[in-house]
């Protein structure tokens, strides 16, 4: 598909970057009222089909399995994620909302991608609203980290639309996700739009994958290494599925990794993995997807799995895999969710992506949990994950309540963080 040179001006980017400037302070207000609750949401019965609301789980009904398209309606004002997909809405009254996921290769051809400097930054979906002036926000989910030298003016949202691609500057970018204020509705998504000749090294947050499948003889092995983008595993998840394919929980790179390099996959059983090499790349969901696979006879002795940057010879994933895995894979129930055990879990993971700690200092304080000169030492730290180390190791050794009380103000401080940490356990 072309692109018009008229979609886009310099003077529209402006005036739109002006207008979202104007932030409505009463929409504000109901995106911090409903966070508390936003997040604790998660813990009561939630499913992928579901949005986390204001007064509780939002059912999303499936209306057209074969164009992926799902309605559901916002009974009333407040802030709604899908956790699912990463897709979050703000609205200032009840709203029927229809969303079909779309497919950027469609749209966006490989030719373009590479000689106009853009990269996919995220999943693409179709939006409609009735009525559409209901919806204050549009929170569209990325996968870029913002670390490094990543500049969010780089950030745009494409419209596709019959006349073509339209690009629109966000209001704001947050860690998961930009900021669309009071939106017009298309087909849209996050784009990275780099300068000509620049070359940069994109860090985004990936996740690996790993599926074995059951055999009595020869237990299969697939190992997946995508971006990450909730409604990409969600498909993923449900192609191996067809095949009998059980996804073992693992964590994910702890540290930001580079769109488009090139990884090695090893093992400590020495067993043949094709290929040894995965490229870190963005399929949209629904096209084939990149894995290595290896086979590990009847599994009797624990693998180690690791994955490796081809370019800079760097450790960047490891993972063991142990026979009782394999037999209780399939059968375990998951246990009774526990914020303790959340935090105790995804040490590393909150060690490296918790942003601004002083509300959550400020709530453990206030919930006795800290004393002022405890909190004062975490503040001293050096970096911000020196300074989230200390404060995890310090509450980890004051026992369940404590932790409990650091995942309550976590939900409720940066509740996409931990919906995100949560759906990456799934």
């Amino acid at each position: 598909m072309g692109i018009p040179t008229s979609s886009v001006s310099e003077q529209q980017e402006s005036s739109e970057g002006q207008e979202s400037g104007d932030i409505c302070s009463e929409e504000n207000q109901i995106v911090s009222s409903y966070a508390a609750k936003l997040g604790f949401e998660v813990e009561q019965g939630y499913t992928n089909h579901q949005f986390l609301g204001p007064e509780g789980n939002v059912d999303v009904e499936l209306i057209d399995k074969s164009t992926n398209t799902y309605s559901l309606r916002f009974p009333t004002a407040g802030w709604y994620l899908w956790s699912a997909t990463g897709l979050g809405f703000v609205v200032r009254d009840a709203v029927t909302v229809t969303i079909v996921f779309g497919s950027w290769s469609q749209h966006l051809g490989l030719d373009l991608q590479h000689h106009e400097q853009w990269l996919v930054a995220g999943p693409l979906f179709a939006i409609t609203a009735e009525p559409e002036e209901a919806v204050a926000e549009i929170h569209l989910p990325h996968f870029i980290s913002l670390q490094g030298e990543v500049d969010v003016s780089w950030f745009l949202v494409a419209h596709f639309k019959d006349e073509g691609m339209a690009l629109e500057q966000p209001s704001r970018v947050e860690p998961f996700y930009a900021v669309l204020e009071n939106p017009s509705f298309s087909l849209m998504g996050i784009l990275l739009r780099i300068a000509r000749g620049t070359r940069l090294s994109i860090p985004i947050t990936s996740n690996t994958l790993l599926y074995f499948h059951p055999h009595p003889e020869d237990v299969k092995f697939h190992l997946y290494l995508v971006p990450s983008d909730a409604l990409l595993t969600k498909m993923i998840d449900d192609e191996e599925d067809r095949f009998r394919g059980v996804r073992l929980q693992t964590s994910p790179p702890v540290e930001p990794l580079t769109f488009g390099a090139r990884y090695i996959v090893s093992n400590s059983a020495h067993l043949e993995i094709i290929p040894t090499e995965l490229k870190l790349s963005y399929r949209s969901p629904g096209e084939i997807q990149p894995f290595s696979k290896f086979y590990a006879g009847q599994m009797k002795e624990p693998i180690q799995l690791e994955i490796t940057d081809k370019r800079h010879e760097i450790l960047v994933w490891k993972t063991v895999v142990k026979p009782v895995d394999i037999q209780l894979g399939a059968a375990t129930a998951p246990p009774a969710f526990s914020g303790a055990v959340f935090v105790r879990e995804n040490h590393r993971q909150l060690q490296a992506r918790i942003g601004d700690l002083k509300g959550v200092l400020d709530d453990l304080q206030d919930n006795e949990v800290l004393t002022e000169n405890e909190k004062e030492l975490v503040e001293q730290a050096k970096t911000r994950q020196s300074k989230n180390d200390t404060l995890l190791t310090m509450v980890e050794k004051k026992g369940d309540r404590a932790l409990e009380l650091l995942f309550r103000s976590l939900s409720e401080r940066d509740p996409y963080l931990v919906s995100y940490l949560r759906q990456l356990s799934l």
